[in-house]
């Protein structure tokens, strides 16, 4: 049981903990620490808490609905356990007084209640940083002083690929698929402690007022665990595969318009693909909660209607509209040049190979009779 009061000995900390070699873990994690020594207490509390075991699990997590909830556990063993999978973690003492200190530890104690604990969790907006600065805003009132991070701006998704662009560079990509045109907003100083690490400078960055002085937040800093670097294996990235994939479908491309070759085998597996990630999209954007799925213009190449329309394609018979499907398709293709290279260059050999692909189809239709 908590003690109900705590000690003049108690210290409240931020806790750190850099990045795992999991998707859920690969941006870091926050935790606050109350130790009190005098009542033997130490209980780190973490909003970053889901069940595997929750019931329809997956279709919850890709449709946002997925609950998360603050949990409380002893510091030392969630450290050697983050130790063990190589990801620093630090320390910040923070600067509080005694009432802030218990106010804070009853603002948690409050949220851990059944009645209170689960929450909607939101990857930009509402996560287990965030919810770290609001505790401490509750607990110190008007005496904080909380500029957030003003090191750096970038928009969310410039955000997302500081962390994965090189370290992860396939989920990268697929993040950069699944997530629309609220990523690319530019996130607020308070906006950017998403991320812990941001969350851990702005920290450093915020101060306390009492009544005669202003004083800095964070007392103390200690680097309880540093990560080793570890060698990168992963050779084949998207820019990479998608580059030589570009370059051996020119070739063969060329070979077919050269030799005359009608053949669909490619385009019917390339287009599919498309399709099915044009669907993707649309069930992101429609069917689902995370409130950065929407408005997601990879919808311009990655179009849905290419299945079943790709199955319509036959060297003995062309339907009549078949050709104005590819004039339209094509300028979504070009409207995707333009909005989405801004964001995601691995897009420019996935437009090529499109571009390189429609020029087939659309020159192989000349030489097919309509139906």
């Amino acid at each position: 049981m908590a003690q109900a009061q705590l000690s003049p000995q108690a210290k409240v900390s931020l806790i750190t903990v850099g990045p795992g070699e999991e998707l859920y873990s690969s941006f870091g994690h926050s935790a606050l620490w109350i130790y009190d020594p005098i009542y033997q207490l130490d209980r780190a509390y973490s909003y970053g808490t889901f069940s595997f075991q929750e019931g329809n699990f997956y279709v919850k997590f890709l449709r946002g609905t997925l609950p998360y909830t603050i949990s409380v556990n002893p510091l030392m063993p969630q450290f050697y356990y983050w130790q063990q999978e190589n990801r620093s973690v630090k320390e910040q003492e923070l600067n509080l007084s005694p009432t802030e200190k218990q106010r804070l530890y009853e603002f948690l104690e409050t949220n851990l209640l059944p009645q209170n604990r689960e929450y909607q969790y939101k990857f930009f907006y509402d996560n287990c940083s965030t919810r770290l600065a609001d505790a401490l805003k509750a607990a110190t009132g008007d005496r904080l002083i909380f500029p957030g991070y003003t090191a750096e701006t970038k928009s969310f998704r410039q955000w997302i690929d500081k962390y994965a662009y090189e370290q992860k560079p396939w989920s990268d990509f697929g993040m950069d698929l699944a997530i629309g045109s609220p990523a690319d907003e530019v996130a607020t100083p308070e906006q950017a402690t998403f991320l812990p690490d941001n969350l851990s400078v702005a920290f450093d960055a915020a101060q306390i007022k009492t009544d005669s002085t202003v004083m800095p937040l964070v007392a103390d800093t200690r680097a309880l665990y540093t990560a080793t670097p570890e060698a990168d294996n992963g050779w084949l990235t998207p820019k990479i595969f998608f580059w030589t994939l570009a370059i051996l479908v020119a070739f063969y491309t060329v070979w077919q318009i050269k030799m005359e070759r009608l053949n669909f085998l490619l385009d019917k597996i390339l287009f599919t693909i498309v399709g099915l990630t044009g669907w993707l999209i649309v069930a992101l954007w429609f069917g689902t909660n995370h409130g950065v799925t929407a408005s997601n213009w990879d919808i311009l190449w990655a179009f849905p209607l290419w299945v079943p329309i790709i199955f319509m394609f036959s060297k003995y018979k062309k339907p009549v509209w078949l050709s104005w499907y590819l004039i339209v398709y094509g300028v979504l293709l070009l409207s995707a040049t333009g909005n989405l290279l801004k964001h995601n260059y691995v897009l420019i050999p996935i437009l090529l190979i499109l571009i390189l692909r429609v020029y087939y189809l659309n020159n192989s239709l000349e030489k097919i009779p309509t139906a």
